[in-house]
């Protein structure tokens, strides 16, 4: 019986991924290796990452920001959006939150 590669892929990146979550604190260069690495098993095997952890890096300098160590506001107009800004490059980028009616 084979194994599909891209499943033990998607499983490594979420091990990889809860590792770099929990060494945040405790070794932040660590958790950038990490979540590196599974950014290229990702890219190796073709697989998409997942909407949550795609929201875990910075879309300008590509690194590591988990809910921890970003700066996250809610935006005070009348379209609802957060402001999720990194701390690395200071990149603030708006992700727009919709009601499901």
């Amino acid at each position: 019986m084979k194994h599909d590669p891209k499943q033990i892929a998607l499983e490594r990146i979420h091990i990889l991924i809860n590792q770099a979550r929990s060494n945040i604190s405790l070794d932040a260069e660590l958790a950038q290796r990490q979540a590196g690495l599974a950014k290229k098993i990702s890219t190796k095997y073709k697989v998409k990452l997942p909407y949550e952890i795609r929201m875990q890096f910075c879309k300008k300098c590509k690194s590591f920001i988990p809910p921890g160590t970003s700066r996250i506001r809610m935006g005070r107009s009348t379209l609802k959006s957060i402001r999720i800004t990194c701390r690395f490059c200071n990149h603030t980028y708006h992700k727009v939150i919709t009601r499901s009616k």
